[in-house]
């Protein structure tokens, strides 16, 4: 006997709302942006420190080791002041930035927001702790070099960007080994200062009271020097279809990236959209084709990458080394049927709701919403800007979508790298685009 079980109609649309926020501009330089989030009793923090042009692997291993040590406490005594107002404290590192991001019961901003500047005024990088956190760092990259995504990942960047920064952003294991805390400490004195950061507080606390806090504990903070302004990426230049060899690889790994709109473009929403109906989501046209279809793929996925000196839209998909070349040529084909066709109003609306409700949720939570803050604050946006944003969203046309896509999402512009047998994939290959093999 079979039983049907009707599914509901999806609840109607509600407005995207964001939550009360101020602003606060400091004599040394720091920007504070506090936003009112009293959902639960806990308060997030993102400390975002420009950093473009630092030091790859100096800087990679000062992310690791900035909460390691001040002049009159240890890493284990700044572990233990964090952990008593119930919070976590870390940092990270990308070309663009130096992020320092945290949490706290409520009760315990102040303490959270005082360990905080005591690292950045007086982080010693202990010799002893340095050696250890390289080690395993050394160690992390050495196993990532072995894995197939790191390896297609740094390909793809080289080939995108050339010298500029963004092509490299994970370090080599050798240069890493050779960093000292001599060189933690001159980068530090160099780079981190407040002239540029931007410190984000979100969670149950009153909005001038977070200000305060920000302000009492980070307005003595001081440092040298102007941030540096990362240059533009250059405009990928399309050609040969970049071929690494990887013997032996029973699979392989493909990519292929478009120059996108920036986030401020005014038709990033109906970039966004677009993106979704070709490969964004598990409704896409993309996984439709090689995933349901065709069985090429588990997890093919396209995704707009919004960075300070240019966005991609970069798709992925790994498949099996038998199927290389027509998966290629199938993810060619959807981005020329997303340039040439429009899509269906029905395609237009599934990817309006999922993209408003994935604004939704990722502001549901304050560390969510906080992390979202400090990335649009780095573009010298404001939480504001999400409700434009929605009401974008709302308003793109089929006609929209279609005129981005023809811009967009042409197949010539694609730029493409595979990682995988060259032996078993080339001749393929080589009956559909011109293949230049990397080193």
């Amino acid at each position: 006997m079979t039983t049907t079980i009707a599914v509901p109609e999806l609840a109607p649309a509600t407005e995207f709302t964001i939550p009360e926020y101020g602003e606060r501009h400091l004599p040394n330089g720091l920007t504070v942006l506090a936003i009112h989030r009293p959902s639960v009793p806990i308060v997030e923090i993102r400390l975002r420190i420009p950093f473009a042009y630092a030091d790859v692997a100096v800087a990679s291993v000062m992310a690791q080791t900035l909460l390691s040590g001040t002049s009159t406490a240890s890493v284990v005594d700044i572990a233990a002041r964090v952990q008593a107002v119930g919070g976590g404290l870390a940092a990270g590192v990308d070309p663009d930035r130096l992020i320092i991001a945290g949490n706290s019961l409520r009760g315990g901003i102040g303490e959270l927001l005082a360990v905080t500047a005591d690292v950045l005024r007086d982080a010693t990088y202990p010799a002893d702790q340095v050696r250890v956190e390289r080690e395993r760092l050394v160690d992390r990259i050495s196993v990532a070099r072995q894995q197939p995504g790191h390896l297609v990942q740094r390909a793809l960047l080289r080939r995108l960007y050339g010298e500029h920064p963004y092509s490299i952003q994970v370090p080599e294991p050798e240069d890493v080994a050779t960093v000292t805390s001599e060189a933690l400490l001159a980068l530090h004195a160099e780079r981190v200062h407040p002239v540029g950061a931007t410190l984000v507080i979100v969670g149950d606390l009153p909005v001038d009271e977070a200000l305060d806090a920000g302000e009492a504990a980070l307005g003595a903070w001081n440092g040298g020097g102007e941030p540096l302004v990362l240059a533009p990426a250059p405009s990928p230049r399309t050609g040969p279809l970049g071929l690494v060899d990887r013997p032996e690889s029973v699979q392989s790994s493909l990519r292929l990236a478009l120059e996108a709109y920036p986030r401020t473009h005014d038709d990033n929403a109906a970039q966004q959209l677009a993106n979704l109906i070709y490969g964004g989501y598990f409704s896409s046209r993309l996984v439709h084709n090689i995933r349901e279809t065709k069985g090429y793929t588990y997890s093919p996925r396209s995704t707009v990458d919004h960075a300070l000196a240019g966005s991609m839209i970069v798709i992925a998909a790994d498949v099996a080394t038998e199927v290389t070349a027509p998966a290629l040529w199938e993810m060619r084909y959807e981005l020329g049927r997303l340039a040439v066709t429009e899509p269906t109003s029905e395609e237009l609306e599934q990817a309006r709701r999922y993209a408003l409700g994935t604004l939704r949720i990722g502001t549901a939570t304050q560390a969510g919403l906080a992390s979202l803050t400090s990335t649009f604050a780095g573009m010298g946006l404001r939480p504001d800007w999400l409700l434009d944003h929605a009401r974008r969203l709302s308003a793109v046309s089929i006609e929209d979508v279609h005129r981005v896509a023809r811009e967009i999402f042409a197949p010539a512009k694609a730029i493409a790298v595979v990682l995988g047998d060259e032996r078993e994939i080339a001749d393929e290959i080589r009956a559909l685009d011109e293949v230049d093999i990397l080193g």
